[in-house]
């Protein structure tokens, strides 16, 4: 170890249940370094960080840590917090019900004489706030933020431990373009103050932006390791998946039919401020075997919308809705479903899966009634068969049916998630946010199985935050801004600064 390095990762090997996850991985990090990991889902990433950061304890794997050149014997994450390793998780870990100020000092809270500080406590937590540029009070409660509002706050909570090593997970895949450029400037201003960074995105433009070295692991193999000024986005994308991608959006010619749904005009009232309109009369059309992309910047409709179509929405909202001709009235998830329509979500931890099941029980969940051949008995036989095939038909990486979803990358959840709409057979697919948090490979695949669909005759309704990826996609896209629809564009080499312009307009 050089005497700037900080931190080797030797010969890791990490398997569950028997099955290697990790395959001899190798690490290093030097001081004020930023060093990317990047890899498809699945590839064991999260599981290396995991086993840095003492989630996975001394013992339960093989290699060696050198932390400052003492051989880390991690036994949970409070030992390596105290030596000022931190990680922020993929996953939100902040209590939705206590302020800003009591997750910030949850654990480590700040106390005279036994009794709590909160006049300092405020004052730490006023600028642990302000490094992350956040204007919030530190009495906010956090469910009542937005998801990219509380990634901030899990930031500001990781920099408050005063951490020498900062792994992020997934950072920025809630966030918004701004909140991601205050996240970069953050991992900047870290690296000028010798704090070291892992960072783990699937976003390769930040990855070649913020880093100064990438690793890459494939299927839990150490692939390569390289300067930043020295490797591609095309050379991570090909070491990630293991063949070259010429291209990202694998378009494919399919029909495009008559006119199946139409929508509108809805309008909707915020749940919490049901004075206010939330979507203001929008109406459009879908057709049969056509991707209709939605576009527009957060909080301008477009997940809101598909709600009301779903019957999912929380607040009070109108819909005149005609499926095949006929006037519908769908007022919850059931009838949706009945009448052909099914929707991915976009939280898809919190409304998609149910993480404590099997993946064999989430994808078959909403089918069950297909298994009962006699009323409430239930022909396992079946149920498993249908699940292995849709487990092999969407790829999904798996030890077996038995394992908790919940441990399945975020990549493969979404799989498993799209695996158990296609069981309905539905004419309508709305996916909203499909692609976030996946890596390249991932998206591809579901790419590829959109374009499957359509061909089909289903027809799918994609709401995206990526502009590329709509424009990569779509047959016809649809603008929103501040709950109204501004424009409504045919894909014909439609370009991100027409539809930004539509948006803003």
């Amino acid at each position: 170890m050089s005497e700037a390095s900080i931190l080797t990762m030797h010969q890791i090997v990490k398997k569950f249940s028997g099955v290697p996850a990790l395959k001899g991985v190798d690490l290093s990090l030097q001081r004020g370094e930023v060093v990317s990991l990047c890899g498809e889902n699945g590839s064991g990433k999260s599981t290396l960080m995991k086993v840095l950061c003492g989630v996975h304890p001394h013992g339960s794997y093989e290699g060696e840590i050198r932390y400052k050149g003492e051989v880390l014997k991690a036994s949970n994450i409070a030992d390596t917090e105290k030596l000022g390793i931190a990680m922020i998780h993929q996953e939100l870990t902040l209590v939705k019900e206590l302020s800003v100020l009591e997750n910030l000092f949850l654990g480590a809270e700040i106390s005279q004489r036994g009794i709590l500080d909160y006049a300092q406590m405020y004052v730490e937590t006023g600028k642990l706030l302000k490094r992350v540029k956040l204007d919030i009070s530190p009495d906010t409660r956090v469910g009542e933020l937005g998801v990219g509002q509380q990634q901030l706050v899990e930031i500001a909570k990781a920099l408050g431990k005063n951490a020498e090593i900062l792994i992020l997970d997934e950072p920025s895949a809630p966030l918004t373009e701004s909140e991601t450029e205050v996240l970069l400037d953050i991992v900047k201003q870290l690296r000028e103050e010798k704090v070291s960074c892992v960072y783990i995105s699937h976003k390769l433009n930040e990855v070649k932006e913020i880093s100064d070295r990438i690793c890459v692991i494939r299927d839990g193999e150490h692939i390569a390791t390289r300067d930043a000024s020295e490797i591609s986005t095309n050379d991570i994308i090909s070491m990630m998946v293991g063949r070259e991608m010429t291209q990202l959006f694998p378009r494919e010619d399919h029909d495009i039919g008559e006119v199946i749904l139409e929508v509108g005009p809805v309008t909707a009232w915020q749940s919490k401020h049901r004075h206010l309109k939330q979507l203001n009369d929008v109406s459009f059309q879908l057709r049969r075997g056509e991707i209709l992309g939605i576009a527009g910047l957060v909080g301008s409709g477009r997940t809101e919308l598909m709600q009301c179509l779903f019957g999912s929405y929380e607040g009070r909202y109108e819909a005149k809705i005609k499926l095949n001709g006929k006037d519908v009235n769908i007022r919850n998830i059931r009838e949706a479903i009945k009448l052909g329509i099914a929707m991915v979500p976009e939280d898809r931890k919190r409304h998609g899966i149910i993480p404590i099941m099997g993946v064999g029980q989430n994808i078959s969940l909403a089918h069950l009634d297909a298994y009962c051949e006699i009323p409430s008995v239930l022909n396992q036989a079946l149920e498993n068969s249908e699940i292995e095939t849709s487990i092999e038909r969407l790829k999904v990486k798996t030890a077996s049916s038995l394992q908790p979803i919940k441990s399945l990358s975020g990549g493969n959840q979404q799989k498993a998630v799209l695996a158990k709409l296609l069981l309905l057979k539905p004419e309508i697919l709305i996916l909203d946010e499909p692609t976030r948090g996946i890596d390249v490979g991932a998206k591809y695949e579901i790419y590829k199985l959109m374009f499957q669909l359509v061909k089909n005759g289903i027809s799918i309704i994609m709401v995206s935050s990526e502009l590329p990826e709509v424009l990569g996609i779509s047959d016809r896209v649809l603008v929103m801004h501040e709950g109204h629809l501004k424009g409504d564009l045919v894909n014909d080499n439609l370009s991100q600064k027409q539809v930004m312009d539509c948006a803003l307009a």
